[in-house]
């Protein structure tokens, strides 16, 4: 048995005794997580959401804890001293023993205060914090594992922090959680060296589920039928998972995002959890739904300036009349369900040739992946809209002048006679710049495993090539959404608003937040209950079957040839707004 797991209690033994009404000015919460000012999943909006309700209620007592990017610094935090002497003392001090901790404001609604550890600054530590670690819990982590390397370093110094801090707290009572396995051996480290602290460990998906549930296991079904370390094993985490579990039986309380991650929690880590936390969003609600359709009309507009770059030489399509559809998350393919829109969608595409439809569904795969550069066609595609543009500006400006001075003479102007023979030369010279010998790309960056990536690859199989004839045109955009991007520059609220139908059939989703967005922006979105927003829907709303997908069954080894009945379902769900004549209220009802 790990040594780690024989620390866990579930009170607060040992610790000086609280009342239950302690002033919030008597008490230091810190918050711990690697995606503090460092968006990798929904971890970041689940702090960056909760960050101004929890910086009003505690004010100079509530601090974030994070890795350190020098990107990340430069544009999303304003440095500034500590005003708690606590903190203050703590950051001074691991600056004198040779530590890189930068104290700041995080820029974004709250401005809560935000610790960041340079994890490259104390690499050279490495080793000896590695002992440490199997001194405290028997854990041992191969040199190989870079990301498990950088999670050691981040909780030791989270561990050193917090005691610098809890030497100088004048009596006040300190509360930490921690926000999953990263940043979970500072828990560890922590209760191993008695700090006077009251600890929460908030796992939002255990490493183990989302590993078997990418492998295409029947997860649910046989969720006590595992051999955990076994399994574990295999996949060789076996030391992330030691960590994980170490820490969520050494906290003295462990919560969850989900009712679904709930089980599974108790089931992979062998505990459950003491309180379940549904996910919160803080986004801007509008009182007047003319209000959605005035954003969504024209952040709609900014998305089909893109379509006509992406697509140029190939734009025979009406952008009335075309639906903007998405799926966004990390890059997991059947975790996230891309392998059966995919199939959903080229049926999809099958039935719009076939009925000769004139509505075209345009896809996007907002999806991080390894990429090397952008796609040199998709810059070219943006620059030759612009020019486009530039050049109708132009000759319109000249045409309206001379229309103009007609006018004023009292003249109805020949129209055959007003645009001269350079304004033709120059309409002509671009229209033929518009001419392209290849489809348009399907993704919009350079990915480094082109030839292996999954979404690629199913493309391939299924031949969604961005052709003429297709009704379906799909785009991958492998990177996060961003207001200065060259191509598609949108925050992903903004792109958001703009599309019509948001699209999640997660098979291992422990929380969602695309689809809690989407409603919140007024979008509306298909998602399963195998998601944790999805089993909030079943709970809080009436008939949840119409609006929640059901889940793939994989109670029989799936046919890989055959058309899944969840793939069916989301069909059913695109397909009635490809039929109405009026694509702006083909989702209203």
């Amino acid at each position: 048995m790990l040594r780690g797991r024989s620390l866990s209690v579930t009170s607060l033994g040992g610790l000086p005794r609280w009342e239950a009404g302690l002033p919030v000015e008597d008490l230091l919460l810190f918050e711990v997580a690697w995606e503090v000012t460092n968006k990798v999943g929904g971890i970041y909006t689940v702090i960056q959401t909760k960050a101004k309700t929890t910086a009003d209620e505690w004010g100079d007592n509530y601090f974030l804890l994070g890795p350190y990017f020098e990107h990340n610094m430069k544009t999303q935090v304003e440095q500034c001293e500590p005003v708690n002497d606590a903190v203050r003392r703590a950051v001074d001090v691991m600056n004198k023993h040779g530590c890189q901790v930068h104290f700041g404001r995080w820029l974004i609604e709250g401005s809560p205060y935000v610790v960041l550890f340079d994890i490259s600054y104390s690499a050279q530590n490495l080793d000896t914090w590695k002992g440490d670690l199997w001194e405290a819990c028997n854990v041992g982590i191969p040199y190989h594992d870079q990301e498990a390397n950088e999670m050691l370093i981040f909780g030791s110094l989270t561990a050193w922090f917090l005691k610098e801090v809890t030497d100088h707290a004048d009596g006040k009572h300190v509360i930490v959680q921690f926000h999953e396995w990263q940043a979970g051996t500072g828990l560890i480290l922590s209760r191993a060296r008695k700090l006077p602290i009251a600890t929460v460990f908030t796992t939002h998906a255990t490493l183990l589920g989302r590993y078997l549930c990418a492998a295409n296991i029947d997860f649910y079904n046989h969720l006590d039928k595992f051999n955990i370390d076994k399994e574990a094993g295999e996949r060789q985490i076996y030391h992330r998972y030691c960590m994980e579990r170490a820490s969520v039986h050494c906290a003295h309380v462990f919560t969850t995002v989900s009712e679904i991650t709930a089980i599974e929690a108790e089931h992979m880590l062998k505990r459950k959890p003491d309180v379940i936390t549904p996910n919160g969003l803080n986004v801007k609600k509008f009182s007047a739904v003319h209000e959605f359709q005035n954003l969504h009309a024209m952040y709609k507009a900014r998305i089909q300036d893109f379509v006509r770059g992406h697509f140029y030489g190939h734009l025979d399509f009406d952008l009335e009349k075309t639906l903007f559809l998405f799926i966004a998350g990390r890059y997991e393919f059947s975790n996230k369900g891309a392998d059966i829109f995919l199939e959903s969608l080229s049926r999809l595409n099958f039935l719009l040739r076939m009925h000769k439809s004139d509505v075209t569904v345009v896809v996007f795969f907002i999806m991080p992946a390894k990429t090397n550069n952008f796609n040199v066609e998709t810059l070219k595609g943006q620059a030759v809209r612009k020019q486009l543009w530039d050049t109708a500006h132009s000759v319109k400006e000249k045409f309206g002048k001379k229309l103009y001075d007609a006018l004023l003479r009292g003249e109805i102007p020949d129209m055959n006679n007003i645009l001269d023979r350079d304004d033709l030369t120059i309409m002509k010279r671009a229209i033929f710049s518009t001419q392209r010998q290849s489809l348009p790309p399907v993704t919009t960056h350079n990915m480094i495993d082109d030839s292996t990536d999954p979404i690629l690859s199913t493309i391939r199989r299924i031949g969604l090539f961005n052709s003429r004839t297709d009704r379906v045109k799909v785009i991958l955009h492998p990177e996060f959404l961003s207001s200065t991007s060259p191509l598609l520059p949108m925050d992903f609220e903004e792109f958001v608003r703009g599309c019509h139908l948001g699209v999640f059939p997660s098979y291992y989703e422990p929380w969602g937040y695309t689809p809690a967005e989407c409603t919140v922006m007024g979008i509306p979105s298909v998602t399963t209950n195998l998601s944790g927003f999805g089993c909030f829907m079943e709970e809080h709303v009436a008939d949840p079957t119409a609006y929640v997908t059901p889940p793939e069954d994989y109670s029989e080894e799936p046919d890989r040839e055959a058309f899944r009945p969840s793939g069916l379902e989301i069909l059913r769900q695109i397909l009635p707004a490809c039929q109405t004549p009026d694509i702006k209220q083909s989702f209203s009802r």
